[in-house]
């Protein structure tokens, strides 16, 4: 597989096609997952809940994330890497520039950042300087405490259209790409429709330009998986047989199904 740019999610969402992202936190995952040729390698803060055993992403700091980043870095040689902000390490425009820089050169080629209009002034000034933003919208994990809880977001019009007004906000502050968790599966078409910039679901329906999923839980890892997330491992041979087959189910379409979904 050549080397996965923000050009070829682009394009692979012009010519309707779909692509493939998985959370990643160490070199040896890294290497499966790019020999799986998965378009996208998310160094998630999930690593707070999967690595630590916390309860929320909170406690993820900046060197963590830098450290994880690395190591998945040193793993990959196609997949464009991209590494969550942790929390409130973006909550001014100096600070996000500073902590993103530390991600860039850690290794990453992008930084994903929870947040809705109120980050349209950091998206403009990280990427007018050259460093790519992923925006997250719906399920925020960061702000799982004033959402009370982990639930699903914009099930009612009026959230719906915040939502999706929001993504054309960030958008056009220069995100290059959105993921948008646990939303209605009609909220993730609206979106994928609505904006150029490709949109990765999670728990959003099959009609996303790409889905992500946690490796730990599509691995059978984790003691509860969540509604969105399937175990790849159940009829596969090895961890390799189940990253290939996930891959594939995603570009078919045959992940995910409606039960999959909000």
């Amino acid at each position: 597989m050549s080397t996965i740019s923000i050009d070829t999610l682009k394009s692979i969402k012009v010519n309707g096609k779909k692509f493939a992202a998985i959370t990643a936190y160490d070199y040896s995952f890294a290497k499966l997952i790019d020999k799986a040729e998965i378009e996208v390698t998310l160094v998630g803060d999930s690593l707070g809940n999967i690595i630590q055993g916390q309860p929320t992403t909170i406690p993820v700091t900046l060197d963590e994330m830098a450290y994880h980043t690395t190591n998945v870095k040193r793993g990959i040689e196609s997949s464009l890497v991209v590494s969550d902000m942790p929390f409130m390490s973006y909550a001014t425009v100096p600070q996000a520039l500073d902590n993103a820089a530390v991600l860039m050169q850690a290794g990453a080629q992008m930084v994903k950042l929870e947040g809705g209009e109120w980050l349209t002034e950091t998206v403009f000034a990280l990427t007018e300087r050259g460093i790519p933003v992923c925006a997250h919208l719906g399920l925020t994990p960061q702000s799982v405490h004033k959402l009370s809880g982990f639930k699903v977001q914009g099930k009612d019009a009026n959230a719906a259209e915040k939502i999706a007004a929001e993504a054309k906000i960030l958008e056009q502050a220069g995100a290059d790409l959105l993921v948008v968790e646990c939303v209605p599966s009609s909220l993730g078409k609206t979106l994928a429709s609505a904006l150029d910039i490709p949109v990765i679901g999670i728990g959003a329906g099959s009609d996303t330009d790409g889905q992500v999923l946690v490796l730990q839980d599509m691995l059978g890892i984790t003691d509860s998986a969540p509604k969105f997330s399937k175990n790849y491992m159940v009829n596969s041979s090895s961890i390799q047989d189940a990253l290939d087959t996930y891959r594939a189910e995603v570009l078919s379409g045959a992940f995910p199904q409606p039960k999959h979904g909000f």
